[in-house]
């Protein structure tokens, strides 16, 4: 159906910067720039000065970011790597792809991993941790980096969600030895088809993954050192990205902007939970804005009859889904996310009159369930 008020609106985005893409789009295919060229290496130039680390290297998917950090810090068959039970598959997939076992832990009610039960799943062949930093904002980082240097654990950040988020001043993906990112359309830095990458302050490891990522090959002395991958990001989109990399700040802060309009609007309803988590050490970017109630499928249903576009993640529990063969999960908070949550639209294109009509609508909802 056409909605009044859509979940995303990429057609808008591009027009708003229609100049600036087709600019850049143009200039890689009339120099033939399409692999590995000056606009890739200057897309991992900026996003390593962004994010504050001496590296990045560009994938073609957040998928491959996770897979191939976990291959560059050698975790491999029998490696068990803990990471959360409400995340998107690919972060459990990447484990397993790489010959490691999985071990999903429960989150806390600001569905980032739960550090009270970190330290306690930890056991003699547990080798990694991967924190997803969901919806736009970080785990405490704190904690979770203290829990790896006692035991000695190589930390890969999920920060999928999260470019641009802080946890007392530090960015995602400045944390761990790698930080992996999604640059999938609808991401807060998305191109215009599948992208990713990683950021490292490790040479080694950067060395590793710009081999992976082209076949094992050195490209400047032509030796194979790995059976590698074929996931490297190209030059239009790393060109895409590099231009929209200038507006992220602006970005950030109009979804801040709309986050409080909508914390503003939707306070006091009683059954709503709002994204609205302690902390001051913690600067959300908001991916995502994700509200729980008991009410989530009428509430659904009743925002679409009003025109208003809201998605619903994960509506069961990953190790739920049969084919994936995870086994049984003790995970009880991430089971009630999976029945409560719903995200309503987040995007920098939205407007205060949208915001207000989305608040309307949700507001209207109540009054009629009371």
């Amino acid at each position: 159906m056409a909605y009044k008020l859509p979940f995303v609106e990429p057609g808008k985005h591009y027009n708003n910067l229609k100049g600036e893409i087709d600019t850049a789009i143009t200039e890689v295919l009339s120099k033939g720039d399409l692999v590995m060229r000056k606009q890739l290496k200057d897309f991992e130039e900026h996003l390593a000065a962004f994010v504050g680390t001496k590296y990045a290297i560009g994938l073609n998917s957040g998928y491959h970011a996770l897979h191939l950090s976990l291959l560059a810090a050698d975790i491999g068959s029998g490696d068990e790597v803990i990471t959360v039970a409400h995340t998107f598959v690919a972060t459990v997939s990447a484990i397993v792809h790489c010959g490691a076992v999985p071990v999903l832990i429960d989150v806390g009610k600001d569905h980032n991993m739960d550090m009270d039960k970190l330290e306690l799943t930890i056991t003699s062949k547990t080798k990694a941790i991967i924190p997803v930093h969901l919806n736009g904002r970080l785990c405490n980082m704190d904690r979770l980096m203290a829990i790896a240097e006692k035991y000695n654990l190589v930390v890969i950040e999920d920060a999928a969600q999260s470019i641009g988020g802080k946890y007392n001043g530090k960015s995602a993906g400045s944390f761990g030895l790698t930080g992996c990112f999604s640059h999938y359309p609808f991401k807060i830095l998305g191109g215009f088809g599948d992208g990713g990458a990683i950021t490292t302050n490790n040479s080694e490891v950067a060395r590793k993954v710009s081999q992976l990522r082209f076949n094992g090959e050195d490209r400047e002395t032509g030796e194979y050192h790995y059976h590698g991958y074929t996931c490297l990001l190209d030059n239009v989109q790393a060109a895409v990205l590099d231009l929209k990399l200038k507006h992220l700040p602006n970005w950030i802060e109009r979804r801040r902007a709309i986050a409080k309009l909508y914390n503003q609007g939707l306070s006091g309803l009683l059954g709503l939970t709002l994204p609205c988590f302690d902390g001051e050490e913690y600067f959300d970017v908001y991916q995502n804005y994700v509200v729980r109630t008991n009410k989530r499928d009428e509430l659904f249903s009743y925002l679409k009859e009003h025109g208003v576009e809201t998605l619903i993640h994960w509506k069961k529990p990953m190790w739920e889904h049969k084919g994936l063969e995870l086994g049984i999960c003790d995970c009880s908070e991430t089971e009630s996310i999976c029945k409560e949550v719903i995200s309503l639209p987040m995007n920098t294109e939205l407007t205060d009159e949208q915001v207000s009509y989305v608040i309307e609508n949700v507001r209207n909802f109540y009054v009629t369930c009371d």
